[in-house]
């Protein structure tokens, strides 16, 4: 959906992992000028070299998307701050921005974590971002862009659905309408708070599902695993709520929508990392054989952190986590998280 004015937004996509590369292809195919930040050489040299990220999105050619390996190329050129990083980096690399941003730069937060703890605040990355900006004497504008985004399907054109949160609503309805395509339908909310704990949270939930295809020749199937989602999905409800989510927002995209689709697609890595766990392999082992990060063994032990913290009970996280520690076998933590359901 092109602005009324018809001029074409200049985004920066800070990132270019799986993500990152699928909405610098939609973006540049709806007529934008983007133009990609890497720090990997390896990154750099296949997009440069035959315009497609080989590493982290193969068989998908780029071919008006410009990069780069210096940061103060993105800030002079653009005026649309895409963070596609993972949580566990995207504070350093707002810290290498700051020195060059402009009053102009808008702020687009992509991160699917939660800040460390050593962050203070809400907990949350947006927050983090927002108060390192103000430390700076800046107010540049910091939107949170979540929901069911499995990244290979939005670059081949599937349509999906996602969210833009700001506490300002009029700021988001503009970021809705400049940066939305055929394909990619962005709905503007409030609730960045409610917006990015989902974000991490779904990631949880997925790792938990992910067992069950890892026991799919013993324990496993379809009703066991809606059976996690339950329980997962119920504890999220009440715990998200109580550190500051809007309820509604639970029913979203960046809801029940991003959970349903990070549990269940073959495409999820936070699935994939699961399901490596329950067919017996070790958590050093499952993730070595994963290139690309998945947030949700950081997110199970920050959220655990946070509700140990607010005295509020969570016997599906604390399973995970259990599990995660490697003190409990899959088939008892599969059984103690299905059990920790209750109707309210």
């Amino acid at each position: 959906m092109r602005p009324a004015d018809g001029k074409m937004a200049r985004i920066g996509v800070l990132g270019l992992g799986n993500w990152g590369s699928a909405l610098a292809l939609v973006w540049c195919k709806d007529g934008h000028n983007v133009l990609g930040w890497t720090v990997e050489q390896e990154v750099y040299e296949s997009m440069m070299t035959v315009h497609e990220n080989k590493k982290y999105l193969p068989g998908y050619q780029i071919q008006e998307l410009d990069c780069t390996m210096e940061i103060s190329d993105v800030t002079e050129s653009c005026e649309i701050l895409v963070l596609a990083l993972p949580s566990s980096v995207i504070l350093e690399v707002v810290d290498m921005l700051i020195p060059s941003l402009r009053p102009s730069h808008l702020l687009v937060d992509l991160a699917k974590g939660l800040a460390p703890a050593e962050e203070g605040g809400s907990g949350m990355i947006s927050d983090a971002i927002e108060r390192r900006l103000d430390d700076a004497g800046m107010s540049n504008q910091v939107v949170v862009m979540t929901g069911p985004t499995i990244a290979p399907e939005v670059a081949r054109g599937v349509i999906t659905n996602a969210l833009v949160a700001c506490h300002d609503i009029g700021v988001a309805e503009r970021v809705a309408e400049r940066l939305s395509t055929d394909s990619l339908i962005l709905t503007p909310a409030e609730d960045p708070v409610g917006a990015e704990l989902w974000g991490a949270y779904k990631n949880c939930v997925a790792l938990a599902c992910g067992l069950v295809d890892g026991v799919k020749d013993t324990i496993g199937g379809d009703n066991l695993k809606a059976a996690l989602v339950l329980s997962g999905y119920s504890e999220g409800i009440e715990l998200l709520e109580k550190m500051g989510a809007d309820p509604k927002t639970a029913f979203g995209p960046a809801g029940i929508g991003d959970l349903y689709v990070t549990a269940t697609s073959p495409r999820s890595r936070n699935r994939t990392l699961g399901e490596k766990l329950g067919s017996g392999k070790s958590l050093e082992e499952s993730l070595e054989e994963m290139h690309m990060v998945a947030e949700g063994v950081r997110a199970t032990r920050m959220f655990l952190d946070r509700a140990e913290g607010m005295g509020q009970p969570t016997p599906f996280l604390s399973t995970l986590g259990d599990l995660l520690d490697g003190s409990i076998q899959v088939e008892d933590a599969v059984r103690k998280m299905v059990g920790s359901y209750e109707v309210k």
